[in-house]
């Protein structure tokens, strides 16, 4: 393979996430990276410093508008917007679009923090605001630093890695008190076997970090977890919670 070959990062993807993860490259071209990193999270921070208390959801973007999972979502995103947070997803099809949907026929605010992928992702229509990352990395670091909580609904590879991630920041007291809420007692059950007699009993993980999520189909159970642990968390005030007229 030439140095061209896109699978190895060559010049015509110099600058991309790719190029960076195949390896070293020279110092100019690792610090034009960081430069472009950069102007990436201050993009970031400028448009979403004022976009409100958020909670974002996160699941498959494979769901189609007939599923039960996407309907699910719907009623997700329309409670939390009726809570007063702003909902926040990765922007794109299915869960995500579900989720926005729901907060914007309920009246609330809907955000989308997208990213740049070949296939599967592009943003949908119920989008108030939307900022289009490149990097996977910057991504990520945004959705937890603007978000109060997340709700987790049924999803692939991408939603375990945010969920993973989220809890591994608690668990590391990284961030503190950040209520994870996994929608889909089904869909979850064997993931969360695994958790509970496994990681546990091997002594990968405490017994108490199986109290740093709540597992449940109940959309007011959610509500009542969000509710208790945001408003201890960040002092917000009751208000907040009042139901939009």
């Amino acid at each position: 393979m030439s140095e061209n070959d896109p699978k190895l990062g060559g010049p015509g993807n110099k600058g991309t996430e790719r190029e960076f993860l195949s390896g070293p490259h020279s110092r100019l071209r690792e610090f034009m990276f960081v430069v472009r990193v950069m102007k990436e999270f201050i993009r970031g921070f400028r448009v979403l410093h004022f976009v409100g208390p958020c909670i974002t959801v996160f699941g498959s973007a494979r769901f189609k508008e007939d599923h039960p999972h996407y309907d699910a979502a719907r009623v997700v995103g329309a409670r939390l917007a009726d809570m007063g947070f702003t909902v926040m997803t990765g922007g794109g099809p299915g869960i995500m679009e579900a989720a926005n949907r729901g907060a914007k026929e309920a009246g609330g605010t809907s955000i989308g923090l997208n990213i740049e992928l070949p296939f599967e992702q592009h943003a949908n229509p119920w989008l108030d605001v939307m900022v289009t990352f490149e990097h996977f990395f910057v991504r990520k670091v945004m959705l937890v630093k603007y978000s109060l909580g997340f709700v987790v609904m049924p999803g692939g590879f991408g939603t375990m890695d945010e969920l993973f991630e989220a809890i591994t920041l608690i668990q590391t007291k990284k961030i503190a008190n950040f209520p994870i809420v996994l929608m889909g007692t089904q869909y979850y059950s064997e993931l969360v076997e695994t958790i509970r007699n496994r990681m546990v009993q091997e002594g990968t993980i405490s017994k108490d970090d199986l109290d740093l999520f709540l597992v449940t189909d109940s959309i007011d159970e959610m509500e009542e977890f969000l509710r208790a642990r945001v408003v201890k968390r960040f002092g917000l005030k009751q208000q907040l919670f009042i139901p939009r007229s």
